[in-house]
């Protein structure tokens, strides 16, 4: 009798799961999701997941999570004070690689792990080379001017700019507090978000690490000049520059998040257009992330990540239009608090990280 019970308990937490998945709003127009309540397993070695910072979907469809240590608060890490309060837990490594059945297959990296290189004061952006074999890393922490380079097992290869002070805008010589990076696979090109500190795009060389080419907003030169945020027809990038995404057809999109809009330019930074959504959003503003989907191979629409309302939208590229949205404000299953970063596998699967006190996986499945 006990055993059935249980087994009806079970039954009746899935089917519930899986009706509010359903039930929540989902595109208009491109694919539907549902979420997936057991992704990702349980994390090993008594390990806690921090604030996620960044995510990327490598050749094999493994996920790669670049996640903050340091974000966790004493009570989450409390097996490890001395003396411990708690069974539970340790920080993860900062890099995660999880399969598609939700196992850690990988992980390294971290605040104790720099030798002969600058760690980032707070994890950001993560980017995988799968023809080469290398992984590239950003930190948004208050001297985190450089971009770090290692191979995909965690060994490190190259430091480009340094840790400091940072300097400007226009400086070549390094970054500024740098959200995210793009490759362009056939140049040899990396595109950086540059960033938190910085107001610009920033393109170099992936060999030699060499800035080729930097541009603000509109395609105009970068400056450093005070001016107010939460403004769509801002002549400058807001802080952060948190996000850079090439489409297939050669243009860059770039999410300038607190003046809530995405700018789209030609690789030579001449801009073409500009969306702009939620216009009133304050805080840390509508633009998070955007990513184009596997299940539309001509790019049709993208999805913006909109971490203060906490939200995915599907957006039309012809025209802006939302044209659908899922999650919602929350903690429950299928919603968000404070929704950063976000992933599409070639299957279409939507992985979803989130900070502050999120702290969290999701993993969206297309039901169409």
């Amino acid at each position: 009798m006990t055993h059935a019970r249980s087994t009806m308990r079970v039954a009746a937490t899935m089917l519930a799961l899986l009706l509010f998945a359903l039930a929540r709003p989902a595109f208009a127009e491109g694919p539907k999701f549902k979420i997936d309540p057991f992704w990702p397993k349980p994390l090993p070695n008594n390990w806690i997941l921090g604030q996620v910072g960044g995510m990327t979907v490598d050749a094999r469809d493994n996920i790669w999570v670049f996640q903050r240590p340091r974000s966790l608060t004493p009570d989450e890490k409390g097996a490890t004070l001395k003396p411990p309060r708690s069974k539970c837990c340790a920080p993860a490594p900062s890099v995660l690689v999880f399969n598609q059945a939700g196992d850690v297959v990988k992980a390294w990296g971290g605040p104790g792990d720099n030798q002969g290189y600058d760690w980032p004061a707070t994890e950001h952006g993560i980017m995988v080379d799968d023809a080469r074999g290398f992984v590239w890393l950003t930190g948004s922490g208050k001297d985190d001017a450089m971009v770090l380079k290692f191979t995909t097992d965690g060994k490190f290869v190259k430091e480009l700019g340094k840790r400091g002070p940072l300097t400007s805008s226009t400086d070549l010589t390094q970054f500024g507090q740098a959200a995210s990076l793009s490759l362009d696979a056939p140049t040899n090109e990396i595109y950086v978000a540059d960033g938190y500190g910085n107001h610009r795009v920033a393109v170099f060389d992936a060999d030699s690490g060499i800035i080729k080419r930097i541009w603000g907003a509109y395609g105009k030169p970068p400056t450093d000049q005070k001016l107010a945020q939460y403004n769509p027809d801002s002549l400058q990038f807001g802080n952060p520059v948190h996000c850079v995404v090439l489409a297939k057809n050669g243009l860059v999109y770039v999410c300038d998040r607190t003046n809530n809009r995405v700018q789209v330019f030609h690789k030579d930074g001449t801009f073409v257009r500009q969306y702009v959504f939620d216009a009133a959003t304050q805080g840390s503003g509508s633009t998070w992330g955007l990513a184009f989907s596997p299940l539309d191979p001509a790019q049709n629409y993208f999805v913006v990540i909109d971490g203060t309302n906490n939200e995915i939208k599907a957006v039309r590229v012809s025209d802006g239009a939302v044209v659908g949205s899922f999650g919602a404000p929350g903690r429950e299953v299928g919603e968000f608090h404070w929704v950063h970063a976000a992933a599409f596998d070639s299957h279409g699967n939507f992985y979803t990280g989130e900070v502050d006190t999120g702290k969290r996986l999701q993993k969206w499945v297309p039901v169409n």
